[in-house]
């Protein structure tokens, strides 16, 4: 593991909140009223200010706050083909961050949320690099370490992988997940290559095994739960296989859902997967949500290697809300009873914006929260 991987003790997940003059730009752009180029422009200078706000703060990685992407996914689908339009496979049933309720319709699939419902069709190629469009601007600006994050393979697969339409040309699942580790296994080389000391894979969709319900619907599918979870780590490990390790660091978010205006899809604990995932994923470092119940509690990090790393996602990118940092304290405690103190660290539980839309938070509100972390994690470590 690199030297400065453990000291990133003050993270973040990688999404920032969008201006609406960027927004505004997007959708001119889409709508052939600005060119690509005055569209960069656009996000150039709205980087470089997200950049200056991360320097304030103090935050120990900087991202680029995907400001380049429609949504924190978009990446894959606009550089690899393969894609037909189409429907995921499982509806997820998203919930107000307010009341709970469950809905289907407010992360709705437009334009304008950043969303696209498509599913793989035919054979996944890549057309061009997914972030070599991103990752330059963000090295040259970033004044100290920076992390680029992606979808991880078993995402991509298990978001696109829709039996009746992708095993028309794919033999089985398990092809699906080759095939996309392979293009993402290879921008994470050639990041790696430019410099970039921080890759991060999210999403990787292994709470989606979580529960019954969600695995009863793929088994109606015919995905075995257990069968596909497997598959997966070998896939995400297999899209790390090319990267010298002593150069940069590999982190993983495990999301539970962050669709438009905070919306959220999974709830429950981890114990489920935590023996197989913590102890079979090749990463340097967990980024893991822990900023409500529906995460469960922290006795399955108990399963965790001690050479790896625990970001603690207690501050919620879901609510304006600022959580007491007595209790951000107590619960790090807590988590310390299970994994060594000197092997945890603090972020938010997600992304700020993982869509244009963004979470129901203001700039100040997102600024406040950052703080909240930087300032806990110097309390705790200093």
């Amino acid at each position: 593991m690199p030297g400065t991987a453990n000291s990133f003790r003050a993270d973040q997940v990688g999404s920032f909140l969008r201006s609406d003059a960027l927004k505004e730009a997007r959708a001119a752009q889409q709508q052939g009223r600005l060119t690509l180029e005055q569209l960069r422009e656009v996000e150039d200078r709205e980087i470089l200010r997200v950049l200056d706000m991360q320097r304030q703060v103090g935050i120990d990685v900087v991202s680029d706050g995907e400001f380049r992407r429609g949504g924190w996914a978009s990446d894959f689908q606009e550089a690899v083909a393969g894609y037909v339009p189409g429907a995921p496979p499982v509806v997820l049933s998203w919930h107000s961050p307010a009341s709970g309720a469950a809905t289907v319709e407010a992360p709705a699939a437009t334009p304008s949320t950043g969303i696209v419902s498509r599913v793989i069709g035919e054979k996944l190629s890549r057309r061009r690099r997914l972030t070599e469009h991103e990752a330059a601007f963000l090295t040259a600006h970033a004044s100290g370490p920076c992390k680029m994050t992606m979808p991880a393979a078993s995402y991509v697969t298990t978001r696109g992988y829709k039996p009746g339409v992708t095993d028309k040309v794919y033999a089985s699942r398990a092809d699906v997940l080759r095939d996309a580790a392979a293009i993402i296994g290879e921008e994470l080389a050639a990041l790696s290559a430019e410099g970039v000391p921080y890759l991060q894979l999210d999403n990787p969709h292994y709470p989606d095994y979580i529960s019954d319900e969600r695995r009863d619907e793929w088994r109606a599918l015919g995905v075995d739960a257990e069968t596909a979870l497997s598959d997966d780590i070998a896939a995400d490990n297999a899209s790390l296989a090319r990267l010298d390790r002593s150069r940069v660091t590999i982190g993983m978010h495990l999301c539970r859902g962050n669709g438009p205006l905070g919306f959220w899809h999974t709830a429950g604990g981890y114990e489920r997967i935590a023996e197989r995932v913590f102890g079979g994923i090749e990463v340097d470092r967990f980024l893991l949500e822990y900023d409500s119940e529906r995460a469960g509690g922290f006795e399955p990090l108990r399963f965790m290697p001690s050479n790896k790393r625990v970001v603690l996602g207690l501050v919620t990118t879901k609510s304006p809300v600022l959580e007491p940092q007595d209790e951000l304290l107590k619960r790090i405690d807590e988590a310390a009873r299970y994994v060594p103190l000197e092997n945890l660290a603090l972020s938010p539980q997600c992304g700020f914006a993982s869509t244009l839309v963004g979470n129901p938070l203001t700039w100040d509100d997102q600024r406040r929260k950052l703080e909240l972390v930087v300032e806990t994690a110097r309390r705790v470590w200093g």
